[in-house]
């Protein structure tokens, strides 16, 4: 069983878990030219995709 040789500092746990960050999706311009959120129906065509 692996067992840490010393432990491990507040800040340097915390620094490793920066990387973890949740990415916010960006709309996206349609066909139409309006702009929607990507993997949702289009509000003005009602249209999920083509």
């Amino acid at each position: 069983m692996a067992v840490p040789k010393r432990r491990v500092s507040k800040t340097q746990g915390l620094k490793r878990r920066t990387h973890y960050k949740i990415q916010l999706k960006r709309p996206v311009k349609d066909s139409d030219g309006t702009w929607k959120m990507p993997h949702n129906v289009n509000p003005t065509t009602g249209e999920y995709k083509n």
